[in-house]
């Protein structure tokens, strides 16, 4: 574990400077001036949400094939800074949206099923608080995990399902983006997925410590009564 720690605190302290040297000299838009550059923030914490979510769907599965608690801890994990993660993406959108739109929130699809998938995963947290401890709650909860995933394809294509009704610009593609902006898109993807990779493993450290700490009180407490 200490390995991983740091060799995520070492990436990401890496790409976040990379990062941030390459949005400052990244170009302005000529449309919407210096408040497009949330596009280096805003879509990369997308990215890093949907791993969260993904990651919380493949450890769900994994334990409900293998009954291992080591594997519900890390979809727990996952979640919990998956969660981060999409509330930064809710917070950063409407600063984005009042800048370009002119409304800080708006019905479009793609913000209908963000806002879903934030409080799909919200409820899973909270499935969890209420019933920790509890092996058939956590087979319920990794299920629910595994659908709650479905939103993610969802929320990614929602552009191309919905249309014209949506307002949100097409998904990014090969030469969509303007000369000079490719780079600091890229390194906001990577600095996100470093930053999520850096958190889950010092929560996963804290989950791991944390149901170690009940299996030392448990066996004090057997030996008390013995």
């Amino acid at each position: 574990m200490k390995r991983w720690k740091q060799a995520t605190a070492a990436t990401l302290a890496l790409l976040g400077t990379w990062w941030a040297w390459a949005v400052w000299n990244a170009p302005l838009d000529s449309v919407q001036g210096v408040i497009q550059k949330i596009l280096y923030v805003h879509p990369p914490l997308a990215f890093a949400a949907y791993a969260g979510f993904i990651g919380t769907a493949l450890a769900g599965a994994l334990f409900l094939a293998r009954g291992e608690e080591r594997l519900d801890r890390f979809a727990a994990a996952s979640a919990e800074v998956g969660v981060v993660f999409c509330t930064l993406m809710l917070v950063t959108g409407p600063i984005w949206a009042k800048g370009t739109w002119g409304k800080w929130w708006t019905w479009d699809p793609r913000l209908t099923v963000t806002l879903l998938l934030y409080l799909t995963y919200v409820a899973y947290l909270l499935l969890r608080g209420f019933t920790e401890g509890s092996e058939r709650a956590a087979r319920f909860a990794a299920v629910y995990g595994i659908l709650g995933a479905a939103l993610i394809p969802l929320n990614y294509y929602a552009i191309e399902l919905f249309g014209s009704r949506a307002l949100h610009p097409d998904n990014l593609q090969r030469g969509s983006l303007g000369e000079g902006m490719g780079l600091p898109f890229l390194l906001g993807v990577l600095a996100t997925l470093a930053a999520f990779a850096f958190l889950l493993v010092r929560r996963f450290e804290l989950g791991e410590l944390r149901a170690l700490r009940a299996e030392r009180l448990a066996h004090a407490a057997l030996r008390e009564d013995a």
